[in-house]
């Protein structure tokens, strides 16, 4: 039963994955005809991060008070009825409504799933479930590049995406009875749960407050313009962009699945500084002036340097604070995370919109400076735990 809960949980941060680049791909096609400027695409993706916000701080008290399974089937049946919603929508406003239980379906899912893994299994577990993630958000891409290099509008890929997350929303309803057992208990565990006050004022809270906040600036940011950037800076078209720009993600989930075997080796800390390293490569390679492939070359090293940087942070999280606070933690770190989302994409925008997309290897750099100085501050200042 566990290990058919664990194959469960796999296929949820599939469906969490499968939405996320689609925007990214479709928009090279989605703001001229709704006839907004570029730069707007930042202006759904922080309505997404906004609902993820509020939803993850809310995490702990939805899942005591419904369980870990019956959250994860709503979030990702709440995302299927707003993709279906992007699929019908004829003018940017109405993407903007739908983007409302888009971004609320993610947020207290992925931060009850992290948990219980980071709980429960070992490190190369946590690698190989976000390799998971990986899988959907590779697949989301390439779906919708094949969709238009077909012919097709991009509302036929956002209806396609649509009725994958249906399925599997069945799927996790057909399965709920695997929750009771094993995750009940865990569910209901723990003491009171912290204020937000007191988990900021936890050693070594705000250091990785901050790398979530980069780490996720750094993804989205990348996952969101590498089209666009492909585009506008080297010249390809806006089709075969879209399937390049999975690249990427592919990268995320060919490097989480070696990470796996990696984390048998390595501790979560030097798996951590080998995907800085990763990413570095890769923006220098986006920011040399070449060929095409030097660029594509460039997002595949930036997502294998991905790779293991999210799941390390969050296997850590139990013994850098310790279990009984460690939901609290990983609630305010996807929290994190998920304000930037919100606002470094946006912004990067704007600076796209109103100075160059060239700037976008310039922006990942400075994102990647401080994401390395606070984990090393983490390192030192964060009190290990045992249990």
């Amino acid at each position: 039963m566990i290990h058919l809960l664990l194959a469960i949980i796999y296929l949820a941060f599939i469906s969490l994955g499968l939405p996320d680049a689609v925007l990214g791909a479709a928009w090279p096609s989605i703001y001229p005809q709704f006839g907004v400027p570029v730069s707007y695409m930042g202006v759904v993706s922080m309505i997404i991060a906004f609902g993820t916000v509020v939803s993850s701080l809310q995490s702990d008290r939805l899942i005591r008070a419904l369980g870990t399974g019956k959250v994860t089937a709503i979030s990702v049946g709440m995302t299927a009825a707003a993709l279906f919603g992007f699929s019908i929508s004829s003018a940017f406003w109405q993407l903007c409504l739908w983007a409302v239980p888009y971004g609320l379906g993610a947020g207290s899912v992925d931060a009850a799933l992290n948990n219980y893994v980071a709980l429960h299994y070992k490190s190369r577990h946590m690698s190989w479930l976000h390799c998971m993630w990986g899988i959907g958000a590779a697949s989301g891409p390439a779906i919708m590049g094949w969709v238009l290099t077909g012919g097709q509008s991009w509302q036929n890929g956002y209806r396609i995406v649509s009725l994958l997350q249906a399925a599997l929303t069945v799927l996790l309803l057909l399965t709920l009875p695997l929750w009771k057992r094993p995750a009940a208990a865990q569910d209901a565990a723990g003491s009171a749960p912290l204020t937000l006050r007191q988990v900021v004022h936890i050693p070594g809270a705000k250091e990785i407050m901050i790398c979530f906040f980069c780490y996720s600036a750094v993804e989205q940011t990348t996952g969101l313009w590498a089209s666009s950037y492909l585009t506008l800076c080297r010249g390809v078209s806006a089709e075969t962009a879209a399937s390049f720009a999975s690249l990427f993600y592919l990268g995320i989930t060919a490097g989480r699945a070696v990470c796996g075997f990696l984390t048998l080796k390595f501790s979560d800390a030097r798996m951590i500084r080998m995907g800085l390293g990763f990413i570095a490569a890769g923006v220098l390679a986006l920011a040399l002036p070449g060929p095409q492939w030097l660029a594509l070359a460039g997002f595949v090293l930036v997502g294998l340097g991905c790779a293991p940087i999210y799941p390390s942070i969050i296997h850590s999280t139990p013994e850098h604070f310790g279990a009984a606070r460690s939901q609290a933690m990983i609630g305010v770190q996807m929290a994190s995370a998920y304000v930037g989302t919100c606002l470094m994409p946006p912004l990067f925008g704007l600076i796209a919109n109103h100075i160059s997309a060239a700037l976008l290897p310039v922006w990942l750099l400075a994102l990647l400076g401080l994401m390395t100085w606070m984990h090393e501050q983490l390192n030192r200042r964060a009190v290990p735990h045992t249990a």
